[in-house]
C-alpha cells in the first residue's frame, strides 16, 4: 500500500483537526477532514480511509459529559461500519475528546484478541473530572511503555506533549487497571522531570488519572487514545522551552533538531505500519 488515507472527523464543537490532518500530512499521509454526518449519510465512505482520527474538541459542548454524545452518534449510526473498518486490519486514534468518546464508545479498551462490535461493546473504563477541579492547559512528560503493542508509539521513549482537558481522569474498577497492566495495554504514563512515574502526584499528573495512565490501546495496538496531543507539537518551535533549548544547543556547537518531532512520529508509525502491509 503506497497511499495511506486519514479521516478526520469534523462538526459539532470539535476542534483540533487542522492540526490533526495537517499532522497526517507532515508523516506522509493523505488526510481528509470530514464532518460525521458526511460519514453517517455515506456521502463520503469510511471504506476510502485506513486511519480514522478522532480528535479533539468539546464534542456537542461536552453537554452529557466529554465524548457522550458523540459517542452515541457514532456508534448509533456508524457501529457496524467502524467494527468491520477495525477487522479489515485499519487503525484509530482518539485524541482527547477522542479519547474519551473512544472508550464511551467501548472500542477501548478492547480486551479481545480482536475488537468486539460497536453496537454490542460495553464501556470498561471512563475519562472525568480532573482532581484539580479546573481546565488544565500545559505540558506533561510522559514514558512509553516498551511491551505495548501500540503501532502508534513505537520506538518511542520519553515524550512530552500539551494537555487541553477539564476532564481527564482515567478511572476504572482496580481489576481493570490490573488488566490493562498485565495485557501491557497501558501505553503512556505521567512522569516527573526525573522520569520517574508521578505517583499522582499534581502537575505532573495533571488531571489525577490512576496509575498516571495518560494512553491506552486495545488489545491488537491498532485502536489507540491519549488525553496529551501529539498534534500540539508538530514542529520543534512549538514547545515552550525552545528559545532555551535551542540557545544551549548552539552553545554547545550542536546541530537545531531535524526531521520529525515526537508528536508526528506517532502519526508516522501508523502510516509506515500500513505501507508495510
Amino acid at each position: 500500500m503506497n497511499d495511506v488515507n486519514v479521516v478526520v472527523l469534523t462538526g459539532y464543537g470539535l476542534n483540533c483537526d487542522h492540526e490533526t490532518a495537517y499532522g497526517f500530512e507532515l508523516a506522509g499521509a493523505t488526510s481528509q477532514r470530514v464532518h460525521i454526518n458526511a460519514l453517517i449519510d455515506g456521502s463520503v465512505p469510511l471504506e476510502n480511509f485506513q486511519i480514522m482520527a478522532f480528535g479533539g474538541g468539546f464534542s456537542w459542548g461536552d453537554d452529557h459529559g466529554a465524548g457522550v454524545i458523540q459517542a452515541l452518534r457514532m456508534r448509533t449510526n456508524l457501529g457496524p461500519q467502524i467494527h468491520d473498518f477495525v477487522e479489515r486490519g485499519n487503525l484509530i486514534i482518539g485524541i482527547c475528546n477522542g479519547f474519551q468518546t473512544l472508550v464511551n464508545m467501548g472500542l477501548l479498551p478492547g480486551f479481545g484478541e480482536t475488537e468486539p462490535a460497536v453496537e454490542s461493546a460495553q464501556q470498561a473504563v471512563a475519562l472525568t473530572y480532573n482532581d484539580c477541579g479546573n481546565f488544565r492547559d500545559a505540558w506533561v512528560k510522559m514514558k512509553v511503555y516498551q511491551a505495548s503493542p501500540c503501532i502508534f508509539t513505537r520506538g518511542l521513549n520519553d515524550l512530552e506533549f500539551p494537555v487541553r482537558h477539564g476532564e481527564g481522569k482515567f478511572i476504572a474498577p482496580d481489576e481493570t487497571i490490573d488488566k490493562l497492566f498485565a495485557n501491557n495495554q497501558v501505553v503512556l504514563q505521567y512522569t516527573r522531570d526525573d522520569g520517574h512515574v508521578a505517583d499522582g502526584e499534581f502537575p505532573f499528573n495533571p488531571n489525577g488519572s490512576l496509575k498516571d495512565i495518560a494512553g491506552i490501546c486495545d488489545a491488537t495496538g491498532r485502536v489507540f487514545g491519549l488525553m496529551p496531543h501529539p498534534e500540539g507539537y508538530n514542529h520543534w518551535s512549538n514547545h515552550p522551552d525552545w528559545t532555551r533549548q535551542k540557545a544551549l544547543i548552539r552553545r554547545r556547537g550542536e546541530q537545531l533538531p531535524q526531521g520529525l518531532t515526537p508528536g508526528i512520529q506517532i502519526f508516522k508509525n501508523a502510516v509506515d505500519y500500513l505501507r508495510s502491509k
